[in-house]
This record gives C-alpha cells, structure tokens and sequence, in this order.
C-alpha cells in the first residue's frame, strides 16, 4: 500500500522522502521520483510531514519509540500521519510521548493496492482540526478523507468498517456454495446478486479474486486476523454479544489453521469449497485488483 501512495503524492508534485526495511520497495520509490533515506528516523527528521503505512502496530513501535526512532526524529512544527490500521490507546500514546511542536493524526486507509494506486482510497482520519486542515490538502491526492473525530477514532472507524467486510467475506462463499449446490449456474448467481439487495464492495471487488482462483494474495489471513483481533478488543466496550463478528472471525481462524496464515485472505471461501468438493471459478478475463 504505501508504495502506490507514495507515487502518487510524487506525481502530484511533492518532494517525496522515502524509506522502507525492504531494500526492492525502496529502489521502487525512487524509480518512481522519491529521495531514498538510510533509516526511518532519517526520514522524519527531514519531512514536515511523516506518513507511515505499516502492517502491524508492533512494526510501527519498531519503527517510531526509542531515543533513536522516527518519533523522537520529527521536527517541532512537523506531523506524523500514521496510515496503518492500529490499535487507537498506541497511537495516543505515542502523541503523549511526541516532541515539543509535533502533532500526531491517524488515518488508517481501506480500498486495497488498486485503490492505492488509481487514488481511490478512503482514508479516515483522526485528530485536531488545525491538524486535520494541514493534511487534508495532501491525503486528498489519495482518495476521499473523512474526518472522523479525536486522534484514534480515524482507527475504530476503519475496523468497523473492516469488521462488517470480514463479515461480508465470510458470508461470500457460502452464499455462493448454497446456490451452486442447488443447481444456479455460478455466473448467474453473480449477475442477480450483483442487482438485488445483496450487493456489495466485497461481491463486485472480491469475488472475482475467487473466480480467478487466486483469492487476493496481496492481504493475507494473518492480517485478516490481526483486525479481527483489534476489532475484538474495540468489541469489549460493547456490553453485548457481537455472534457475526465472531463467527467471521472463526471462519478466518479456521481457514488459517488449514491453509497457513500467510495464505491469500478469499481462502475462507477456499474452505467451503474444498469441504463440498464445488468449484467456485468462473471463466472470464479477471485481472487482479492490484493489476487494475
């Protein structure tokens, strides 16, 4: 994700910093028009403004605590914009720990690699309004930016809105089993979904990953289940059983345990296919999303 974000911020005209543990992804960055960096920190102490898109939050308190990390790095007048989906309590306690004069915002970003590229992300943010009125100029050049409230809510908007995906994938594949099962010609079943009341991103964006019988590797059921574990914990707050939210995360936990954590996220449709012996691929020309 962070590589396509950060072509676009070069071709909209900004003089891009760039860094990345991956030296290839690096070398990607620059060929595309950014300064490489020798470390993070590096990075931070020459931008006004740091944007960081990380897998995890234990990669981004690798990369932002210390005496030697990016946090302590930044500027007074500077901003950290923390594009990861992270956990809200670390990201306010690192804007505790921030610098004199450094302002940290969340915006966690959701509309996969092809979104990214083509600059149709959403990215939802979280923080001051002084704060939020620097950035939003800049975040623009990647999609729609929702200001969602205080520093933090940026995050639990985005897992709301994966929560009710994760559902939704999950769901996919059955869906898809009970019709074949039942005699519907694949591609049909398809096309009436398409046009009735179950529609949705994840039928028109996702289910052509498992027609192609790839199911998107480019997000991976362990980061299926690391949402679904901050979803969780956003869920104790509740006071009352959430069973989709938990059933979905069942159904990713089981398709992990079967298929290896680092498998593509659709193979929790894999698993329903492989438990009826159907075949949910369909013939046509699906280019992958992060190719589109």
């Amino acid at each position: 994700m962070g590589g396509p974000m950060c072509a676009r911020l070069v071709a909209a005209g900004f003089d891009v910093t760039a860094y990345d543990i991956n030296a290839e992804a690096l070398d990607r960055a620059v060929a595309s028009g950014a300064t490489a960096a020798w470390s993070a920190a590096a990075c931070a102490a020459q931008t006004d403004l740091f944007l960081t898109s990380l897998p995890r939050p234990d990669h981004v308190e690798s990369v932002m605590r210390g005496s030697d990390g990016a946090l302590a790095a930044l500027r007074p007048g500077s901003i950290w914009v923390d594009l990861t989906t992270n956990r809200k309590e670390l990201v306010a306690e690192f804007a505790a720990l921030a610098p004199h004069g450094v302002s940290v915002v969340d915006s966690p970003v959701t509309g996969a690699v092809d979104g990214a590229r083509n600059g149709r992300l959403t990215l939802f943010v979280g923080g001051d309004d002084d704060s939020f009125a620097i950035v939003r100029p800049v975040l623009e050049h990647l999609g729609t930016v929702i200001h969602c409230g205080a520093l933090g809510l940026g995050n639990v908007v985005k897992l709301v809105t994966n929560q009710l995906w994760f559902i939704a994938a999950a769901a996919l594949g059955e869906g898809f089993a009970v019709g074949i099962a039942n005699g519907v010609e694949l591609g049909t079943l398809w096309g009436a979904i398409k046009e009735s009341v179950g529609d949705s991103f994840v039928v028109r964006h996702d289910a052509p990953s498992i027609f192609a019988g790839h199911y998107d590797p480019s997000f991976s059921l362990d980061l299926c289940l690391k949402d679904l574990g901050l979803i969780a914990s956003l869920a104790k707050n509740v006071g009352a059983s959430l069973p989709m939210t938990e059933a979905a995360h069942g159904a990713f936990a089981s398709a992990a345990d079967r298929y290896g954590p680092s498998a593509a996220e659709l193979h929790v449709a894999k698993r329903i296919e492989d438990d009826a012996q159907l075949s949910m691929r369909l013939e046509g020309d699906w280019t992958p999303p992060w190719e589109q």
